[in-house]
């Protein structure tokens, strides 16, 4: 989805700014935005009709991939490193409304020997907590195709 793709109702937030995705998952299912400002991990995006379950809210499906790439982030700034995802969970505390603004906030517990413990709290316009997502990656190398 292109950035002029989105309803004109939509205003990004300031502080946020469109991200280049490298995969065609996430491109299909963004748009992605990053926090500019220095050492600011958070990552944002609308909740758009396709992001939607049957009833109209943020399906999980969706809410555990808006989180796995935020996490992804995460660990590639704690270890300069690729990595895959070992172990991920969301914990939902309230439905998340079409057109909301959502903010993944990561944070990294640890990172040694290749494996990183972390987690991040999903917020409705940066104040109300949504979901929490708890992960386990493992960093890992890139092999010539």
């Amino acid at each position: 989805m292109r950035l002029q793709d989105l309803p004109d109702n939509l205003t990004i937030p300031d502080g946020f700014a469109l991200t280049s995705s490298r995969g065609l998952f996430t491109n299909h299912n963004g748009p992605v935005f990053a926090a500019t400002a220095p050492d600011d991990l958070r990552s944002g995006m609308f909740v758009l009709d396709r992001h939607c379950n049957g009833m109209g809210f943020l399906h999980g499906g969706m809410a555990s991939a808006f989180a796995d790439r935020a996490l992804a982030v995460a660990v590639w700034d704690a270890t300069k490193a690729p990595s895959v995802t070992l172990k991920l969970s969301l914990h939902f505390y309230d439905t998340v409304p079409l057109h909301s603004w959502i903010e993944a906030v990561p944070e990294v517990y640890s990172a040694t020997n290749g494996v990183v413990q972390l987690g991040a709290e999903i917020l409705i316009d940066g104040a109300v907590r949504v979901a929490r997502a708890d992960a386990t990656f493992r960093t890992v190398s890139r092999t010539k195709k």
